[in-house]
């Protein structure tokens, strides 16, 4: 999915593509989460979509296309529906209690399904590889 951006910072990036399809959000634990993030950034081609983050600190929730949440099985995450409902592609605060850690405009239009899988799957296994060292 792509949409278009103007070259004028004035202007707000176009997300009625995202705002006509809807959008699913995937939630993890922010440790996890923010790993998945650096994995995403630090890939090749493999990139990111915007990123929220709840104001306690406890979840990163990574929007990926909708539809995802039919067919996601990740544990240790959920993956949630929004039909477009709920959650506005804007950079002000999209719900009460989260900010965005990667608003949109500075990122993809969404995280493919796929690729944060296995950056879930890679966090996870990196998590588990430094709690043992303790």
């Amino acid at each position: 999915m792509e949409t278009s951006q103007s070259n004028d910072p004035r202007t707000p990036p176009d997300t009625s593509a995202a705002d006509d399809a809807g959008c699913d959000l995937v939630t993890v634990p922010a440790r996890q989460g923010l790993e998945a993030v650096d994995i995403l950034r630090r890939g090749t081609g493999e990139a990111v979509g915007p990123v929220l983050h709840d104001d306690g600190g406890d979840t990163l929730g990574f929007v990926v296309p909708a539809g995802t949440a039919a067919g996601w099985d990740v544990p240790g995450s959920t993956c949630t529906g929004t039909d477009g409902r709920g959650l506005r592609l804007d950079p002000g605060p999209p719900v009460e209690g989260s900010d965005w850690l990667l608003p949109p405009g500075e990122a993809d239009l969404a995280t493919d399904p796929a690729v944060l899988r296995r950056a879930l799957g890679e966090a996870a296994r990196m998590i588990r590889a430094a709690d043992s060292c303790r």
